[in-house]
């Protein structure tokens, strides 16, 4: 008997298996971490081959754990970090160049050069022209290595975002394909064709070859082969998108936040895209059966790594748990405003330019001070997502699920809901952007019988409520806004 779905989580800063049983529970977690490198100031990058390893010793540690055979696997769904870029040799199945992070800016003067096309490549893609996605960074490691346009022309390399790349590893070469929802994240995929695009592609000057099969997200994407196991991966989605799925947001106007190493807040908006005036991402939530359900995004760069940043950094705290503690030492920032622009601004400002900077410090300022300062930029930055999400679709929010990392430190939450002024929902089940993956590929083998019985399981273990007085709430928004107006209007000698 089938007793369990695989996820398998790759994320920034780990790779995870996680076996759910039919109650979306998760009964054994393996993880691996992996080590991220920064070669240039704002470049950001990690060996796509130990991606692969980290994902291949999560798979195995999670089976010899639980002792779970092969044929007690119902099937695998895969999630990843999304914009990711991996170029490899389509006869060696080895990369050529190191992967290149979502959220590096080292290809921020290829975006520029091509800035007369913003607008046409938002309308064709619901995207910000943007260092972000995937396009450029692809340009950019076919202009860095030997032959690389001739190469890909030739159909000697491939491309894929991180789940292409593990699904083509673990069917051994056989299956070369994407989902909707990270083609959607590429800034080569037209987002109402739903296929790639002749046009952004000669933009760009990547070989139509290079890219991967598009299916949708529920789907048999290919045997695990390199397991020499029965079990195909069914499902493979985005890490926001299944964080979204996860958390049974499926109808219209519900969202989640998850607090990764970025902070991603997605909308569902229904059958239909819309196309953000004011700083947002439209982008493929799922599709199923057929039926494609969209989402507005708001995209925060510096989520929990501003409070790695505090660990590994500043060395003010020795793991991210403490940085609660910290934070609740003081009754306030006395003034102070961290804006953790250190890879620049995502929504709605989008400028690569700014950078982190401090407001307010005084000879009293301590390092609970400045703690307490980082993880109120974090929430800072979801209240502008918020404002402008709501002003787009006229939608007023009446709770935001949550989840990830940093969604475990109880005075980040409070604070997120008494600036968001609306309720917070922490789940059960945290591993939100795994069971996203699990269901997916679960639906499409009937593993899991319907989207209605999926949400049955979601169960909540915190919700937080707005306790702050609204005068000051607004006061420290007003604040905010001057600490973030100031950051982007120095500009430093280069």
């Amino acid at each position: 008997m089938k007793k369990y779905v695989m996820a398998i989580d790759q994320g920034t800063t780990s790779s995870r298996a996680i076996l759910f049983d039919r109650q979306g529970k998760p009964v054994r977690i393996a993880r691996r971490d992996i080590q991220t490198s920064f070669p240039q100031p704002g470049w950001v990058e990690e060996s796509a081959k130990d991606i692969w390893l980290s994902v291949v010793g999560s798979i195995e540690e999670a089976m010899e754990e639980e002792n779970v055979q092969w044929d007690e696997i119902d099937s695998i769904g895969i999630t990843n970090q999304r914009e990711t870029t991996v170029v490899w040799d389509k006869k060696t199945m080895q990369p050529v160049y190191p992967a290149i992070v979502w959220q590096s800016r080292q290809t921020a003067s290829l975006c520029d050069a091509r800035s007369k096309k913003s607008d046409f490549i938002f309308k064709r893609t619901g995207l910000r022209l943007n260092p972000y996605f995937s396009a450029s960074k692809i340009r950019f490691i076919l202009d860095h290595i030997k032959n690389g346009q001739k190469r890909a022309e030739k159909g000697e390399l491939l491309f894929g975002t991180v789940e292409t790349w593990l699904i083509y590893k673990l069917t051994n070469g056989h299956s070369h394909v994407t989902d909707v929802t990270n083609a959607s994240r590429t800034m080569l995929f037209n987002i109402r064709t739903r296929k790639w695009d002749p046009e952004l592609l000669k933009i760009w000057n990547i070989p139509l070859k290079m890219l991967p099969k598009i299916s949708p997200t529920a789907e048999d994407f290919g045997q695990a082969e390199f397991f020499k196991s029965n079990t195909h991966i069914c499902g493979a989605i985005g890490d926001q998108q299944s964080a979204l799925f996860g958390q049974t947001c499926f109808a219209k106007g519900e969202s989640k936040n998850t607090y990764g190493t970025g902070c991603f807040m997605l909308m569902n908006i229904g059958d239909k895209p819309i196309l953000s005036k004011h700083g947002l991402l439209t982008t493929v939530a799922w599709e199923i059966n057929h039926h494609v359900t969209y989402a507005l995004e708001a995209s925060v760069f510096m989520g929990g790594a501003t409070i790695q940043w505090l660990r590994d950094g500043l060395q003010i705290i020795k793991s991210t748990p403490e940085s609660e503690k910290l934070a609740l030492k003081v009754k306030d920032t006395d003034g102070v405003y961290l804006v953790p622009a250190f890879v620049g601004l995502g929504t709605p400002y989008w400028d690569n330019d700014v950078r982190a900077a401090f407001f307010g410090l005084t000879r009293g300022t301590s390092k609970e001070h400045i703690c307490r300062a980082a993880l109120e930029g974090v929430a800072y930055q979801i209240a502008d997502s918020l404002r402008v999400m709501q002003d787009e679709t006229k939608i007023k929010l009446k709770a935001l699920r949550v989840d990830g990392g940093a969604s475990a430190n109880n005075f980040l939450m409070q604070f997120q809901s008494d600036i968001l002024n609306t309720k917070v929902q922490l789940p059960v089940c945290v591993e939100t952007t795994a069971l996203g993956a699990a269901y997916m590929a679960g639906l499409f083998t009937g593993f899991y019988k319907s989207q209605a019985a999926i949400a049955k399981n979601h169960r909540y273990q915190k919700i937080y409520t707005p306790k702050m007085d609204k005068k000051l709430v607004a006061q420290k928004l007003a604040g905010w806004e001057l600490a973030v107006a100031s950051a982007r209007n120095f500009k430093p000698h280069k």
